[in-house]
This record gives structure tokens, C-alpha cells and sequence, in this order.
């Protein structure tokens, strides 16, 4: 991607995305009217507001994407396989799950390789996509490689570096790291900290095949050379 790619082909790569704790139906339902509007591949949002977003998207071609074990990974396999088809019989369809981060660093790869498969099993049977997320900044380069390569072998259809609640979110060298270790077969999902059209073609470049982004919007609009938007009162966000 460069700065004269069209600009359909870009918005195709993103996850519109607000995951903010204190979001609103009005705010949700703006997202995904702008996902329509721009045609941003899915909206991704808390489970909560699955059901609201699937029957505004209905209809259109913007999917509905939502997580699993959703900040910090410590939920039991169960319970992120009980929230994937939970959120698949909702409408998802992709859910972005967080790995056992603490099972990895005790290298208990088993259960991080079960508890990626119970949600990857579950979203195969609902025709849905999943995306691990390894919470990279986390994690040494050696957790960083065996974290892909576990959920790799277990089913993901993507790997995604970053919750965006993190310590830290997408760095150009973790997702060049990412690709080396699943190679063409699996998506790269960057997330966390790409709020410009500088960052995100960074990230495409290092191989990433989706963004996560709540600054999707203002990234078209730079992509068009076009002024960007103000930003918002308040923290910025690391998504």
C-alpha cells in the first residue's frame, strides 16, 4: 500500500474499531454507519453491542468483529470458546481472541495451544475468522515467535499483535517478525497506536494484512489529502 493506492483497497483493510469501556449505542451505531460509509471491511466492538451492530450492518458488507477474553487473555479455554459461539449466534463474524499470556511465559504450551483451539474450533463451525492476539509488547522475541507459531498450529486464521490496552501497541518490528513466523498463510493483524496513514502503510509494508484502528476514519481522509479530523477532548486512544 502507498499513498496513491485507492482508496477502497485501503478502507478493505481495517477494523473500525471502538473498544472503549464507556461507548454508547449512539457511538456504536456511528461507527457503524461509518463503516458503511467508508467501507471499512468490519466494525470491531465489545460483545455487547454485537446484536446492535449486526442488525444495522445487515444487509451491507461490513462484518462484525469482537473479542474474546478481552483484555487480558486470563479467562479459562472455556469461557473464550462459550464467548466466541456466543458471539457468532449474535452475528460476529470474526472474533479477535486474547491468548493465555501467563501459561506462555510458564511454557505450559499445551493449554495456550488448547485454549487457542477451543475458539478457533468455534469459529470454524459458525464460518467465522478468528484472530489471535499475543499481546506482543508483553512478551520476549523468543514468546513473540512461539506465541504465533503455536496459534498457527492450532487454526488462527490471523495472528494480531496487540489488545491496545496494553503496555505498548503495533511496532513495524513485530509485525515483520509475525509474518516471518506464519508466512502467507495467515493474516498479520496490527493493532494499538496506528492512528495515521504514515503508521498504517508502515505496517502494511512489514506485512500486515489488517488494521485495527479507531482513527480508521481520520486515515481515509489523509489518504485523500485531505485535512484531517481535530482530535477528540480526552486521552488519546491506543487503539
Amino acid at each position: 500500500m502507498n499513498a496513491s493506492a485507492p482508496h477502497a483497497d485501503l478502507a478493505a483493510l481495517i477494523d473500525h474499531t471502538l473498544l472503549k469501556p464507556d461507548a454508547t449505542e449512539e457511538q456504536i451505531e456511528q461507527l457503524c454507519a461509518e463503516a458503511i460509509d467508508h467501507g471499512f471491511v468490519t466494525v470491531c466492538i465489545q460483545p455487547t453491542w454485537v446484536r446492535l451492530a449486526a442488525r444495522v450492518l445487515q444487509g451491507t458488507k461490513v462484518g462484525v468483529c469482537t473479542v474474546a477474553g478481552f483484555p487480558l487473555g486470563a479467562n479459562t479455554a472455556d469461557v473464550k470458546a462459550y464467548e466466541t459461539r456466543r458471539a457468532t449466534f449474535d452475528g460476529a463474524s470474526e472474533v479477535d481472541m486474547v491468548i493465555n499470556i501467563g501459561a506462555l511465559k510458564s511454557r505450559d504450551y499445551r493449554t495456550v495451544e488448547e485454549d487457542i483451539r477451543g475458539v478457533t474450533r468455534s469459529c470454524r463451525e459458525a464460518g467465522a475468522t478468528s484472530k489471535v492476539i499475543i499481546e506482543a509488547a508483553l512478551l520476549t522475541r523468543e514468546e513473540k515467535i512461539k506465541a504465533c507459531a503455536i496459534a498457527a498450529a492450532a487454526g488462527a486464521d490471523f495472528v494480531k499483535t496487540s489488545t491496545g490496552f496494553g503496555p505498548g501497541g503495533a511496532t513495524v518490528e513485530d509485525v515483520a517478525l509475525m509474518r516471518e513466523v506464519v508466512g502467507p498463510k495467515l493474516g498479520v493483524k496490527a493493532a494499538g497506536g496506528v492512528r495515521d496513514l504514515k503508521t498504517a502503510q508502515r505496517m502494511v509494508e512489514a506485512g500486515a494484512t489488517r488494521i485495527g484502528a479507531s482513527a480508521g476514519v481520520r486515515i481515509l481522509r489523509e489518504s485523500r489529502d485531505e485535512e484531517p479530523l481535530k482530535a477528540t477532548a480526552g486521552p488519546p486512544e491506543k487503539y
